[in-house]
């Protein structure tokens, strides 16, 4: 919508106003804002920001530098909308801007040029008549039109091109006269841009304006500024000068006679050379250099022929420093020197081969990979003249081959694709670099060890990874080269690791051959013997397919290429392929590695297999697939999982042979070759033949038993034979691998066949082989693998008859037989550990055998729940009391494995996989219903009542569990169901009388302490909540004392785990155990306390509960009692910003005021100790650096906010009110404009972002001013908190412009609410006025400036030392410091005037330095030397004074035409001061009077009311000591304060008295007068004619001839 034009501008002028606000956002708002409404009306805005500026003259350059720079943006944008009228407007104006002050303000000017040179884009003759009126023959111009030039040459070259001769011509006198560096380098910036921007017209001349431009026209001007760049400023002490004339000469060479050039080169070349070892930053050298290089081949120079081995010889080393990505101009160096390779290789091949080539062999890395960073380069620069010789190339590669460090590998790697580009793999040899690419495809990362810096083989990998397919996709001419040729690498097992990318780029090449039409015959053999057959590749890439996610994600990758390659497979395939290979990959690509079930993904690849042999049927193809198969086995030695499958394949696929006799050879083979002692290998054997049984039984079971019968096996088995090949352990693995085939045979076989066959054939060989006879005698292996195999056997031969169970009534008489065997192994395993993989299997087993064949076991189930083994079923029936008279049968049950089910290593429901019958009960024992914890802790008591009944005990061993199950039941104890509690005592009671037989004493012995736990009972009947707290309390003491220190914490860990209990009272029981070990105990667990902490950390996460956060509290509190260095450690590794949580766990260290006290001072220690921020310097060349806060005082100062934030810190607070105070002050001081660290900045923002109570700032200054200002609250001194919050001082100490006002505030507050607390805060604040940190002193100085404003120093006996101290920093390197420094030695005066002429000598020496300071740029400290000098005038001794009153009133008078209101307004009020002790100097203060006479009247027509103020006072002082009475009354009468003045009148008055007395001075004064003709201020320059015309007017004849009336006229 469109503004009213009025409404527009006045919008503008409002912006425009606003830009003296000092916030930068508010600027760039601003800025923004004018540049829309440019859009708008653009000639509108311009004409009135042109007006602005104009009426505004005195604005500040800052604020003028944002109108400029909005003109800029809105010229930009629309110049092709603006009429010549208003360019003239904008460039008149950005002109004056840019000349307006003779010195250099750089950000001002600038924005000032941009403009011109915006407008220069359209209106170049406009802006350059306007500029070239400030471009003067003979004299030096100001810096920014130079650069102006030079900028609108680069951004006009057309428009530019036809000045510069005449711009030259002008400029090349001027180079002589620039005598300052900066001037220097302006003039090589200009001349710089002006030779690029005529290169380019003379590249384009075909669009020039002026086609007739030639080179010559500027090459004698470019030649003669050369001459003074080369011989002269090239040799000066400055480095940036020297590399502004770098960078100017070498656009410069372009342009120069090419007989001078080549004349010049000889002394040019290798001046430019040794720069490099002056010169860090290269990029600008090697830039230079480049283009005289290219100058010097366009001139066919005879002369880089001499010079071309100091060239290579300098330029190599360029590239063998390795770039730091970090610093972007070490890498811009690498490109311009391999460049200037490039123009070396194009001029002289052969000898740039003959230098590089032998480097390859170099012994040092960086040679090397230079080297070969360079030969990339004039591969793909230098073509043609590299095409000869890449035969030579080729041949020198062969050692960067073989060579082993990755930073060469991957050089290499760059160097192969380079010579891809350019034809190089196609030459014979070729064919070694396709190789050395897929072995690097193929490094697998943790093989190779790291170089010592940070390249890895893993980077080697990914980038010859990326080259590969790159080549394979992009590169056309590379199709022929890498297809088929990398079809060889697929096979091989050591490229498997490159199985992805290889099959990627086999996949795209194969499609672009389809495309080509090549289907028929994508694998021609004929002409490729080498390649692998269809069969090997099938059998390769389906196996690898079976690991989907291995190798980024390989599986995809081969099963497309599969795809791709069904032709040449098998014609048939096709249409089958086409619809299940995307299904397949489609599953793989829709789970991660975790969620892919490997199971179901190796059945789809066997079916996808069954259903491809079924699709061939062609008995002879896979007759050779399967053959093909076998031979492929051996690679997979060192790949378990991969070989498994294959022979999984191997089975599926002889299932498909329709030849028996096929089939019983590669059994045999099979059962010849397999590595048996591997159990991943007997494994695949026998689901190999179980799987191949399913088509092949008769075949199957034939082969199984011919082999035992052959000689092969029977010499292994026989009792004193030799078995030469295997030993015996290896016939013991044989025996299991055949006894395991059985089982997978009869687990896959058709059970219609297979029933019959299982007891007269499976079963007998089974334990035949089992079962081996020593002169007649059964002797039992003692063999665990062979166990293991017969028992899964077993079961597997159970599981098929369950299954089997539809086809009929199968009568199994053996059942018994195998049950009584499954226990009698069971029986044999050791009785000290239940969980034995013996046991563990044979009680699957029993389950099968058991389970009644009328109803099988459900669909899905392969391994029975272990828990049908267990009672735990009782549990969860309906409640009634038939359960409870089923206990004694449940423990009769359980007794009849009491013996190994029961061991104290196995009581705990801890293990998922556990057979203990505990750990089934756990889930019941904290169920929410009633009746099921009743049953299951009544079942747990009869269990361990009887367990410690049958126990005995013969060897003293840790009772392991004991801590989790007496976590397990104890919180039970507070149940709401009375008979849980009593028989969770019980429970207690049985378990620690079990540790007591473990430790070694006897059964019958009877513990005073345990015993005490059944008088507990009494007290349980009934649900008082106070009585049962103090049960577990009661009970926590004994546990306490019974536990053994090693189970300790595994208690507390456990108890923990109590608090999310559902029933709350046990969860508050938990609490009560935890907090009372603890007490009890908590000595001991030093270590464990971090631990401890997390644990409640997480559970105050989990549980929001008022008394779980209360008892979290204790604890902690318990622990910080105990071992409060590692509590508050702990803490203070939470991260921040701290949560809640962590805060409630601070707060709770507040309760008890001595602990609190020495926590605060372990985190004022952590505070002081480290350095508040570190150095961080800036990404970009020429940023500043930036402060980031170190983590330990962050977390230190937000801990003391979160401790003292609880009321009940108050009395630790006052303790230690003066340290706290202090070091938060400091820590205040060391935090502003401190930034967090990068990852704490985003962790702020989200927790800002989040729902909830809005968090406390954690950026390091705002957490310094929170703490500070709790410390005051909590210390009593909340009137300083609330006076420093009024007066909007908190913000103040955050500003780094105006911290040290909010101190002085605070200073103020604390001397008029605290006055008591500041001797022992100022003894602690004096040590820092010494500090290494620029802003502690700040803080300390401008602190005890304002106490000395107050009497209460002067009260509390402070003031010597405040001011001895204060003295001591006059000569700090901070002028801040120096500045406070005064402004506190000035307050004396009003804080203690009585104490001033004690002080008087030492206080006037201090303020007349500070006026002398020399490093003092913006006279900070001399306008607080001259207005503290003010105040003390008043006080101090005459004879104080007198000794220095001439010094200061000379010192003084340049400040009175001072640019700054503030210095012109101190020193003239203090020469007012000093006039009063003028009568003992009266002549010499006299002359002093009269020096200044006419700069403090034509100063009363100042522009700050405050200067014309202070004129009055000045002139009404200096009065009485003038000698004219009449002056004296004027100035005493028109002068007063808060009168108004006729100034015309007044100083013709004046002029009249002063003609009177003073005839004599008539020339001073008018030529003081001459000197304000051209002040910076209007009505001063008006007032300066009118005051020399009264004088005129007024003096007598006599003495008119002191009138120079030529100087008058000519105004100088």
């Amino acid at each position: 919508e469109t503004k009213p034009f009025g409404v527009l501008l006045g919008l503008a002028t409002t912006l425009m106003d606003a830009t003296t606000d000092k916030d930068p956002l508010v600027q760039e708002q601003i800025y923004n804002a004018l540049c829309y409404l440019g859009e708008s009306e653009p000639e509108e805005i311009l004409h009135s920001c042109d007006e602005y500026l104009r009426q505004h003259d005195k604005l500040a350059y800052p604020h003028r530098v944002i109108i400029l720079k909005a003109m800029e943006t809105v010229v930009k944008n629309n110049i092709a909308l603006l009429d010549k009228s208003t360019a003239k407007v904008v460039i008149f104006l950005a002109s004056n801007e840019m000349t307006k002050s003779k010195e250099v303000i750089r950000d001002w000017q600038q924005a000032a040029s941009s403009v011109l040179v915006a407008v220069g884009q359209r209106f170049i003759n406009k802006v350059m008549e306007e500029v070239l009126t400030k471009f003067q023959p003979g004299i030096l111009p100001h810096y920014f039109v130079l650069q102006t030039f030079a900028n609108l040459s680069v951004s006009n070259v057309f428009g530019m091109v036809p000045f510069l001769n005449s711009i030259l011509g002008t400029m090349l006198p001027m180079l002589g006269m620039a005598k300052q560096d900066h001037m220097k380098s302006v003039f090589c910036y200009a001349l710089q841009h002006f030779s690029e921007s005529i290169q380019e017209y003379l590249a384009n001349l075909d669009k020039a304006p002026d086609p007739t431009v030639r080179k010559d026209t500027f090459s004698n001007e470019i030649f003669s500024a050369y001459e003074v760049l080369f011989n002269s400023w090239l040799q000066h002490r400055e480095a940036k000068l020297r590399l502004a004339v770098v960078e100017a000469i070498g656009p410069m060479s372009h342009l120069m006679p090419g007989e001078k050039l080549e004349e010049q080169l000889p002394k040019l070349i290798p001046g430019i050379l040794a720069l490099y070892k002056k010169h860090t930053e290269a990029f600008y050298i090697s830039k230079s250099l480049c283009q005289i290089l290219e100058a010097s081949v366009n001139i066919g120079s005879r002369s880089l022929d001499v010079q071309l081995d100091s060239l290579l010889g300098t330029l190599h080393p360029q590239i063998c420093a390795p770039a730091d990505p970090s610093v972007p101009l070490t890498v811009k160096n690498h490109t311009e020197v391999l460049r200037c390779f490039t123009v070396l290789a194009c001029s002289f091949p052969d000898r740039v081969l003959a230098f590089l080539l032998p480097k390859l062999e170099s012994s040092n890395e960086r040679t090397r990979v230079g080297t070969l960073l360079i030969m990339r380069q004039i591969i793909n620069s230098a073509p043609s003249q590299m095409e000869i010789k890449k035969p030579f190339i080729l041949s020198s590669m062969k050692l960067p081959l073989q060579d082993s460090n990755n930073k060469v590998k991957r050089a290499v790697v760059q160097v192969v694709s380079a010579m891809a580009h350019h034809g190089y793999l196609e030459q014979p040899g070729g064919e070694a670099m396709v190789e050395f690419l897929v072995r690097q495809c193929a490094l697998h990362p943790k093989k190779q060890p790291p170089d010592a810096e940070d390249l890895t083989s893993d980077s080697v990998q990914s980038i010859s990874i990326n080259t590969l397919f790159l080549l394979s996709t992009t590169v056309d001419r590379m199709n022929n080269v890498l297809w088929p040729y990398l079809l060889e690498f697929v096979t091989p097992i050591q490229f498997t690791n490159a199985l992805t990318p290889l099959c990627r780029s086999l996949m795209y090449l194969a499609m672009k051959k389809e495309e080509e039409g090549e289907n028929a015959s994508l694998i021609r053999y004929d002409v490729n013997a080498n390649l692998p057959s269809p069969y090997a590749l099938t059998t390769r890439l389906l196996v690898v397919s079976s690991q989907p996610h291995a190798g980024a994600c390989r599986g995809v990758a081969a099963l497309r290429l599969l795809h791709v390659l069904h032709g040449s497979v098998h014609p048939s395939l096709a249409p089958l392929w086409s619809k299940r290979v995307p299904l397949l990959v489609e599953h793989i690509e829709e789970n991660t590695e975790q969620s892919l079930s490997q199971k179901e993904w190796e059945e789809k690849l066997l079916l996808f297999l069954q259903e491809t042999l079924a699709a061939v049927a062609d008995s002879a193809w896979i007759g050779h697939f399967v053959m093909e198969m076998c031979r492929q086995l051996s690679s997979y030695n060192g790949f378990p999982m991969e070989k498994n499958f294959l022979y999984k394949c191997i089975g599926t696929t002889l299932g498909a042979c329709s030849s028996k006799d096929l089939v019983q050879k590669q059994l045999q083979e099979l059962l010849e070759t397999a590595r048996y002692h591997e159990e991943a290998e007997r494994e695949g054997l026998a689901s190999c033949f179980g799987i191949c049984a399913i088509n092949h039984l008769e075949e199957t079971l034939a082969k199984l038993e011919e082999f035992v019968r052959s000689d092969v096996f029977k010499k292994s088995v026989g009792l004193f034979s030799i078995f030469k090949d295997r030993s015996d352990n290896e016939v013991e693995k044989i025996k299991s691998t055949l006894i395991l085939c059985y089982g997978y045979v009869a687990i896959y076989a058709p059970k219609e066949l297979v029933l019959s066959r299982i007891e007269a054939d499976i079963l007998k060989n089974i334990f035949q082989y089992f079962n081996t006879k020593v002169l007649g005698i059964k002797v039992e292996t003692k063999d665990l693998t062979l166990k293991l195999c017969l028992i899964r056997s077993i079961c597997m031969i159970s599981q098929a008859i369950c299954n089997g169970g539809k086809c009929g009534d199968f009568s199994f008489s053996r059942k018994a037989e195998l049950v009584a065997q499954m226990v009698e192994f069971m029986k044999a395993e050791p009785q000290d550990t239940m969980r034995t993989p013996i046991r563990q299997r044979a009680m699957i087993t029993c389950t099968y055998l058991v389970y009644p064949s009328s109803a099988p076991i459900p669909a899905g189930m392969t391994e029975p729940d272990p828990s049908l083994l267990h009672p735990v079923g009782l549990m969860v029936l309906p409640h009634g009391g038939c359960v409870n008279r089923a206990v004694p049968g449940v423990l009769e049950l359980v007794g009849m494995a009491a013996p190994c089910s029961l061991l104290p290593q196995q009581l705990s429901c801890s293990s998922p996989s556990s057979c203990s019958p505990l750990q089934h009960l756990g889930p019941w024992i904290k169920s929410s219903k009633d009746h099921e914890r009743q049953r299951a802790v009544e079942v747990s008591a009869a269990l361990l009542d009887f367990y410690l009944s049958k126990l005995n005990v013969s060897t003293v061993i840790p009772f392991y569990n004991l801590s989790v199950l007496v976590a397990l039941f104890s919180p039970r104890c507070s149940d709401a169901v009375a008979s849980v509690r009593l028989h969770a005592v019980d429970c207690v009671y049985c378990l620690l009388y079990i540790q007591l037989c473990y430790e070694g004493f006897a059964r019958d012995h009877r513990d005073e302490m345990v015993e005490g736990l059944k008088v507990l009972k009494k007290g349980l009947e009934e649900p008082d909540f106070t009585v049962l707290f103090h049960t577990c309390n009661n009970m926590a003491m004994v546990v306490g004392k019974r536990v053994p220190p090693d189970q300790l914490m595994s208690l507390l860990l456990a108890l923990f785990e109590g608090l999310v209990d559902p029933d709350r009272n046990c969860s508050r029981a938990a609490t009560v155990m935890i907090n009372s070990l603890l007490k009890e105990r908590g000595a001991v667990l030093q270590e464990k306390v971090p631990d401890i902490m997390s644990i409640i950390h997480s559970k105050l996460e989990e549980v929001d509960e008022e008394h779980i956060r209360k008892a979290a509290q204790q604890t902690v509190y318990i622990l910080a009692s105990q071992h409060k260095s590692v509590v508050v450690s702990s803490l203070l590794g939470s991260a921040l910003p701290f949560d809640s949580h962590t805060c409630t766990m601070w707060r709770s260290l507040a309760t008890e005021p001595t602990l609190t006290s020495e926590i605060l001072e372990q985190l004022l220690e952590k505070v002081n100790r480290d350095v508040p921020y570190k150095e961080s310097k800036g990404f970009l060349l020429g940023s500043s650096s930036e402060r980031i806060a170190t983590p330990l005082p962050l977390a230190a100062t937000c801990a003391l906010y979160e401790i003292m934030s609880a009321p009940e810190a108050g009395p630790a607070v006052l303790g230690l009110y003066a340290p706290l105070f202090v070091t938060l002050l400091l820590r205040l001081s060391c935090t502003v404009g401190v930034q967090l660290p990068k990852n704490l900045q985003s962790r702020e923002r989200r927790s800002s972002s989040s729902q909830g109570p809005a968090p406390r700032s954690l950026h390091p200054c705002s957490s310094a001013v929170q703490t500070l200002k709790a410390m005051l609250v909590r210390g009593g001194s909340e009137e300083v908190a609330r006076a420093v919050d009024s007066a909007g001082a908190w913000d103040l100490m955050a500003s780094p412009e105006r911290h040290h006002e909010g101190i002085t505030v605070l200073a103020g507050a604390m001397a008029r609410h605290a006055g008591p607390r500041l001797p022992l805060i100022v003894k602690n604040l004096i040590p820092t006025l010494s500090s290494v940190f620029d802003s502690q002193r700040i803080t300390t100085t401008a602190f005890f400036a304002e106490l000395l404003n107050s009497n209460v120093v002067n009260d509390l006996l402070l003031l010597e030392t405040v001011m001895d101290n204060m003295t001591g920093r006059q000569k700090d390197p901070c002028t801040l410091v120096r500045m406070l420094v005064l402004r506190g030695l000035g307050n004396v005066a009003s804080g203690s005037p009585d104490k001033v002429r004690k002080h008087g000598a030492k206080l006037l020496a201090s303020m007349v330095n500070g006026m002398d300071d020399k490093d003092d740029p913006h006279n900070l400290v001399a306008l607080e030397a001259m207005s503290s000098l003010s105040k003390l005038l008043d006080h101090v001794e005459e004879r104080d004074i007198q000794s220095m009153l001439l010094h200061i009133a000379i010192r003084i008078r340049p400040f009175f035409d001072s640019e700054q209101p503030e210095l012109r307004h101190s020193s003239i009020v203090l020469f007012g001061h000093l006039s009063r002790f003028s009568h003992s100097h009266c002549e010499v203060f006299f002359e002093q009077i009269l020096n200044g006479l006419v700069t403090l009247l034509l100063h009363l027509q100042d522009p700050s009311p405050e200067v014309v103020n202070a004129c009055k006072f000045a002139l009404r002082m200096c009065g009485p000591s003038m000698g004219c009475e009449g002056l004296r009354d004027m100035f005493l009468n028109h002068l007063r304060e808060g009168r108004s003045l006729h100034y015309g009148e007044f100083i013709n008055n004046v002029c009249k008295h002063l003609m009177q007395s003073y005839p004599e001075m008539l020339n001073r004064l008018i030529l003081t007068n001459l000197f304000y003709f051209k002040s910076n201020w209007v009505d001063i320059r008006a007032a300066a004619p009118m005051f020399i015309g009264f004088l005129v007017l007024h003096v007598d004849e006599d003495h008119c001839q002191q009138v120079d009336l030529d100087q008058l006229i000519s105004g100088e």
